[in-house]
């Protein structure tokens, strides 16, 4: 459930910080729960977007979105999981393209997190519940539309040891595209600041060196192979910000194939010819999503110390669009 919030300031004497000043005036809305807002860019002041230690000030406007989600709401469900690695502390899940990680304003079911409780509830297992019952085990998240590998934990220690080698960036991640054009470098980090798109929300933007919304993201890619005009990329990531590889690309000219958000249904670097033409059609039929896979996740076991290291082949929709090219 979602809920929109509009507060004036009066003229007050002391400087407050905003997310402490609107978990004063709104019930429900813990400070963490109004800082991540603040940092989805779900809350603006006179119209612009701030971080969480704006100090607010007489005759401020600030709109507020929340989301409220209902626990009866998130219900386990009996959904086929593709269990790649299980152990008493954690599970490797190759999730599947479509698939939403975690229950959220309108995407109630079909989720991951109603999968894996319904899987725990069968075995009479545990998940973490460090990030609350709607994120029921849930370590990081893959964008709905990118297939591949994510791991639940079951429990908050492993949850909290896990989530540490996500923060300090140890986590082994490497992901597999397919992109519009040939990239004249074949092999390069790009480094920038991401943030919210100040003129949609709802997307990620490169922002300029000085804007103190943004944060650091680092994605390093070679070219594996090239075709008449796309490209396969292995991509690794060194930060792990929401839609990074995508906004990345994209920032190249060379989007991933697909990928409606960001510019990837629209062909970039070819010559349109109508046999062109016909052929992209085609794979864009092919591929109705955008063909970005996580295909390699390592990290240290929380509990043995074991280095672990698994990998999940293309999906079937990226072979096929491979064997089309």
């Amino acid at each position: 459930m979602e809920k929109n919030y509009t507060l004036i300031v009066p003229q007050i004497l002391t400087k407050q910080r905003i997310d402490k000043y609107i978990a004063n005036f709104i019930e429900n809305a813990s400070r963490t729960k109004v800082q991540k807002a603040i940092d989805l860019g779900y809350v603006t002041v006179n119209g612009d977007l701030v971080k969480s230690n704006y100090l607010v000030k007489p005759e401020d406007e600030i709109e507020i979105e929340l989301e409220y989600p209902d626990k009866q709401d998130v219900v386990p469900e009996d959904i086929p999981l593709d269990i790649v690695f299980e152990d008493e502390y954690l599970m490797i899940i190759n999730k599947p393209a479509g698939m939403v990680v975690h229950p959220a304003y309108k995407n109630y079911s079909g989720t991951l997190v109603n999968a894996v409780m319904f899987y725990a509830l069968k075995k009479n297992d545990s998940l973490s519940s460090l990030n609350g019952f709607e994120r029921a085990g849930i370590v990081h998240r893959l964008d709905k539309d990118t297939s591949g590998l994510i791991v639940v934990a079951k429990d908050e220690l492993t949850h909290r040891k896990l989530s540490a080698q996500f923060f300090h960036h140890t986590i082994k991640r490497e992901y597999n595209a397919i992109v519009w054009g040939r990239l004249k470098k074949k092999k390069g980090e790009i480094s920038n600041k991401l943030g919210r798109d100040k003129r949609d929300r709802k997307k990620v933007a490169v922002l300029k060196e000085d804007d103190t919304a943004g944060k650091i993201a680092i994605t390093n890619y070679e070219v594996l192979e090239e075709y008449d005009f796309l490209s396969l990329l292995k991509l690794n990531l060194k930060t792990g910000r929401t839609h990074q590889i995508r906004v990345h690309l994209a920032s190249l000219g060379h989007p991933v194939f697909g990928d409606e958000t960001y510019g990837g249904r629209e062909p970039h670097s070819v010559t349109l010819t109508s046999n062109i033409k016909a052929r992209i059609k085609n794979l864009l039929e092919l591929m109705p999503r955008q063909a970005l896979h996580a295909r390699l996740l390592g990290f240290v076991h929380p509990m043995t110390n074991e280095e672990m290291l698994f990998e999940s082949e293309l999906p079937a929709d990226m072979k096929d669009l491979l064997l089309k090219l």
